[in-house]
């Protein structure tokens, strides 16, 4: 596993870039959580009775970018990629058969999708899917916004997690 790269966004950038740039550092961030780990590492859990790990946290994210971009954005039905009804918690509940090659693999192969999905939409453009909640649309600058949030707050997880691992700290 090779170190990512991280690159902050100009600060002076027009929105849709700023909003690329965030969500790609973020992406990267998590990346940048796992490298180093063997499989091993990577499912190993918070503390129990939690099954949170790094793998778990790359498979959820691998969901949430097909969630929110393909799906809700744009209007795909792909299937569920890690979690059922009878396993809603599948992309956390990883096993020995689990590997970061499949589960990166998979990561990556939903953030091209996420970018293909969105690729020359405007901002304003709303969303194909509603909330389930309260039935409203969501234009594409909320979804961006959103998952930059879903990211950062898994990385503060990934941070612990990592910490926990093998004591590595830091951004």
């Amino acid at each position: 596993m090779t170190t990512p790269e991280r690159t902050e966004p100009a600060p002076a950038a027009d929105e849709r870039t700023m909003l690329d740039g965030w969500l790609d550092y973020h992406r990267a961030t998590l990346e940048l959580k796992c490298a180093g780990l063997d499989d091993e590492q990577l499912r190993t859990a918070s503390a129990p009775p939690s099954t949170l790990s790094l793998l778990g946290l790359v498979r959820h994210m691998a969901e949430v970018e097909r969630h929110w971009f393909p799906v809700t954005m744009a209007g795909e039905e792909p299937a569920p990629i890690y979690y059922s009804k009878d396993d809603p918690d599948g992309d956390f509940n990883v096993t020995e058969a689990d590997t970061w090659a499949e589960g990166y693999a998979t990561w990556q192969a939903e953030i091209a999708r996420a970018r293909q999905a969105v690729a020359g939409r405007s901002l304003d453009e709303l969303s194909v899917r509603k909330d389930g909640r309260t039935g409203e649309l969501f234009n594409l600058r909320w979804i961006y916004t959103h998952m930059i949030e879903e990211y950062a707050r898994h990385n503060g997880q990934a941070d612990l997690l990592r910490e926990r691992i093998d004591g590595a700290t830091g951004e």
